[in-house]
């Protein structure tokens, strides 16, 4: 088994992708979209963190947060988020013996990809990554087609301007 190494750093600002167990043809992230959100504000009031980016796609999310000072503990949110929001769904999945056994849900991936944010330049290539995503697959013509994502509030901020990555614009790169 490879030996993961996580970066913790107290105050991080790290870019997180986390998949559903199940991608294919698999839509249950926007399906229970409201579920989702509710797990992610429920553990956000026990655990603070700021969101930067979140776009939440049918079967992967992806986001940039920022812990709060002194604090390194990202996987405690993750196993809460992912657990809240897979308790709040029928048990209708497929399991595989060893998880059934170890009374796990068929939902998510156990591993996700976690990447500690560097510096201003590594922090806007991967804001820009996480919005770029519904169109990068091919879910939207436009950036700002795609309901599910922190694109909408950051335009509102003056962040972004309303017709960035707006259909003509060619994307070459990233793969999740």
């Amino acid at each position: 088994m490879p030996n993961y190494r996580r970066a913790w750093h107290p105050g991080g600002t790290y870019f997180f992708t986390v998949n559903l167990l199940r991608r294919a043809g698999n839509d249950l992230l926007v399906r229970h979209i409201s579920e989702l959100r509710e797990a992610v504000r429920v553990i956000r009031l026990q655990y603070p963190f700021h969101i930067h980016a979140w776009v939440v796609l049918p079967d992967h999310l992806h986001c940039v947060i920022e812990l709060p000072e002194e604090d390194i503990d990202f996987a405690l949110r993750w196993r809460l988020i992912k657990s809240y929001f897979s308790k709040s769904l029928p048990k209708t999945e497929w399991l595989t013996d060893i998880r059934a056994s170890r009374k796990e849900r068929g939902i998510w991936q156990r591993r996700y990809w976690e990447h500690l944010i560097r510096d201003e330049a590594d922090f806007a290539a991967h804001m820009d990554y996480v919005h770029i995503n519904p169109q990068k697959h091919g879910l939207v013509r436009k950036v700002s087609d795609w309901p599910y994502s922190t694109f909408h509030q950051l335009v509102e901020q003056g962040i972004y301007p309303a017709n960035w990555a707006g259909g003509d614009d060619v994307f070459l790169g990233y793969e999740d």
